[in-house]
């Protein structure tokens, strides 16, 4: 069976992150630098390999003053620890389209395993002859088991930051022989 290695698309991918703001509200998030590569052997994924880093520094809120503050010593420590790192260990079939992928996040030096719920969109190649592969996935975490514990109370009760964090990827990749940038 044949190995091939794709490397994720970063123009076509989002890694978007989602945590409830003062209870009752929510921020939406992203990280904008990242690199990644999926290992599969033929068609079955359940052979697959997933490896994604990102560069702390890189998230985006929308809000400068907010994003300065998840950087910080508060939040992510971009300084001390400037990556975050997925390594799949394991991916099972669900039913058709869909997969678990299990593997171990890494996040200020604090490594927990994970579930991605994901799903196999499809693949195409694209008007210039690139192969692509498409995948959507979610999961969600503690935050606090990753070190990220920092939070206010709230007047009226609660937090300021909520404790569990939504995670959403949509994913193109391709054949790690293509430059990813350059493809349309």
């Amino acid at each position: 069976m044949a190995i091939q290695t794709w490397q994720l698309d970063t123009t076509h991918t989002t890694v978007g992150f989602t945590v409830r703001h003062m209870v009752v509200a929510k921020v939406h998030g992203r990280f904008t630098r990242f690199e990644g590569k999926l290992t599969l052997q033929g068609d079955d994924f359940t052979k697959a390999s997933v490896e994604v880093k990102l560069e702390a520094a890189s998230l985006d809120t929308g809000v400068e003053a907010r994003d300065n503050h998840l950087r910080s010593p508060d939040f992510f420590d971009v300084a001390a620890f400037p990556k975050l790192i997925f390594r799949s260990k394991r991916v099972e079939a669900v039913k058709g389209d869909h997969y678990r992928v299990v593997g171990d996040l890494t996040v200020r030096d604090q490594t927990h395993e994970v579930v991605l719920d994901a799903e196999l969109l499809g693949r195409a190649k694209d008007p210039f002859g690139t192969e692509r592969i498409a995948f959507q996935a979610t999961t969600h975490l503690d935050r606090k088991q990753f070190g990220l514990t920092w939070n206010q109370a709230m007047e009226a009760g609660g937090v300021l930051v909520g404790e569990r964090v939504d995670i959403s990827l949509d994913v193109q990749a391709v054949p790690a022989t293509v430059q990813a940038d350059k493809a349309a």
